[in-house]
């Protein structure tokens, strides 16, 4: 309202209307000021998020002077100050770690070159002969490129002579039986096949550079060809596939994950949308299963499909597409604390002052005591029985503090800001997130299944698309085996040149299950 000072009226009601108006419209301005800064504010913050992804660390772990900011917070349970890490010395005023590399693996081959003195030099300077009291040792790493050889398979022929001249369909000839292949008339062997697959699938080695390296030794072996021993191999292995997604639901526990994946010459859709890769990691804990499964789609009905008449618990992070499962009888859906930590550590990384404290720190140092306890579980080798009871005893105080913390933050925190997403993402997820407690066979997080999927994001990074949805699908499979081979202590290229020799001769179920990575002893496998 625009008020002329100069012609202004001398009725005293006529003055206070034009005062209210000037108040009200005071009043509406800091309304607006304050919406315009808040959005600011936000902007802000989400710029210098992304500029830190970009351009910032690439861990979510604090540095060592912000951890001890931490304890300023709350100085609860830990004995965080008062751990010794292996390998350290301890002198009076700090802890030093003992420098030096790491010894080389004891069961690499050794050739051993000796370093001695001439005859001459062990004559002592007072004429006597020197006796040798020991010896100093330094190992050197060397490394001998890949041998590729070719195995000739000679099979032998025998004819009758006596049969010669006689009337009949000529001389009796016979010849030794061919060997079964993985790949009838192929020169693919169990080797090769393996060394493809593992550089591939766990060296994201795409086939067109080894392609290259092929060449280079001489070898003419195209990606094509490779594909297609992908393909084939992996309709053998359907039995095993079948096996393994009876298995991974026989135990206490499923933890699931998705990512994205570009495929192309998919039926129906475009070459630039967007399909997924499932990641399920579960049965008996001391055998686990992985099981990958590509989808065009990120629908909550897949992981429903997958678990069929599952019954037991379900790890996954706060995706909204996993709550038909949590409304399925018999499922208990379990939450996961890293992807809670990680968005307070967004906040953190945000924030304008990096040295000044609030409330993503204190959130930080809540979730920091519960994994003290875990860590003090695992070191101590507690049973599922006794985890339970340490959980019950201290973490459940830990986690109704934090529940209090979090909802009075909420009433104070603009709900669009990174530090009013974290809060409302925990005490939106918090009947998943405290079911840990209730198991000691559970996790606080569902890093299990996290740290499976990302040898797939690498490869992608490496490769980028699948060409065609059968390629998806015999990369879910070999991922499959590969992991499930590494979570059960199995070297891949071992397991899949004895899988791939073995193979050819199952008939039965019970020749496929004496294959799975689960039920092989790692020693029976080490190649000579």
């Amino acid at each position: 309202m625009d008020v002329d000072i100069s012609s202004l009226p001398d009725d005293s009601a006529e003055l206070k209307e034009i005062i209210i108006s000037l108040a009200a419209s005071r009043a509406d301005l800091e309304e607006k000021e304050h919406s315009y800064q808040s959005r600011i504010d936000y902007l802000q913050e989400r710029i210098r998020l992304l500029q830190n992804e970009l351009f910032g660390r690439k861990t979510e772990k604090l540095p060592q002077e912000d951890r001890r900011q931490l304890l300023l917070f709350n100085e609860v349970e830990t004995d965080e100050a008062t751990v010794v890490l292996p390998h350290e010395i301890t002198i009076a005023q700090h802890t030093r770690r003992k420098r030096g590399r790491k010894p080389l693996p004891k069961d690499l081959p050794r050739v051993e070159v000796i370093y001695d003195l001439t005859d001459a030099e062990k004559v002592c300077d007072c004429g006597s002969h020197m006796t040798r009291i020991g010896e100093e040792v330094c190992e050197k790493l060397d490394i001998i490129p890949a041998k590729v050889q070719v195995i000739r398979h000679i099979r032998y022929k025998y004819a009758c002579k006596s049969c010669e001249g006689v009337d009949s369909d000529g001389p009796t000839v016979k010849i030794a039986a061919v060997p079964v292949q993985l790949i009838p008339k192929s020169i693919a062997t169990a080797g090769l096949l393996a060394h493809l697959l593992v550089s591939k699938f766990e060296d994201a080695l795409p086939f067109y550079r080894q392609e290259k390296i092929f060449a280079r030794m001489g070898i003419e072996l195209g990606r094509a060809t490779m594909c297609n021993w992908a393909v084939k191999v992996t309709e053998r292995l359907n039995p095993l596939m079948q096996l393994l997604q009876r298995e991974i639901r026989s135990g206490p526990l499923i933890n699931i994950d998705e990512t994205p994946v570009q495929v192309l010459n998919e039926a129906g859709r475009s070459n630039t949308s967007k399909s997924y890769m499932w990641v399920y990691r579960g049965g008996d804990p001391q055998k686990p299963v992985l099981i990958y499964q590509y989808q065009p789609t990120r629908s909550g009905q897949v992981p429903l499909e997958f678990l069929n008449d599952y019954q037991g618990y379900v790890q996954t992070d706060g995706y909204n597409g996993y709550g038909a499962l949590g409304r399925k009888p018999g499922i208990e859906l379990v939450g996961c604390w890293a992807h809670v930590r990680r968005k307070f550590i967004e906040v953190i990384n945000a924030k304008a002052n990096p040295k000044k404290q609030g409330h993503a720190e204190q959130a930080v140092n809540y979730i920091r005591q519960l994994y003290a306890l875990e860590k003090h579980a695992d070191e101590n080798q507690f049973s599922p029985t006794q985890r339970y009871s340490l959980r019950q005893e201290k973490a459940k105080d830990i986690l109704t503090e934090l529940k209090d913390w979090l909802t009075q933050t909420s009433l104070i925190t603009p709900p669009k800001g990174l530090l009013g997403k974290a809060v409302n993402y925990a005490l939106r997820n918090w009947d998943r997130l405290i079911r840990y407690i209730d198991d000691g066979r559970l996790r606080p997080d569902n890093n299990l299944a996290e740290n499976a999927i990302r040898p797939f994001v690498l490869g992608r990074k490496n490769w980028l698309f699948s060409g065609h949805p059968n390629g998806a699908h015999a990369s879910s499979a070999i991922y499959s085996l590969i992991e499930t081979a590494k979570a059960n202590r199995l070297k891949p290229y071992e397991y899949f040149r004895f899988l791939f020799d073995r193979l050819p001769y199952a008939t039965s179920e019970d020749d496929y299950k004496k294959l799975l990575p689960q039920y092989l002893d790692p020693d029976l496998l080490a190649i000579s």
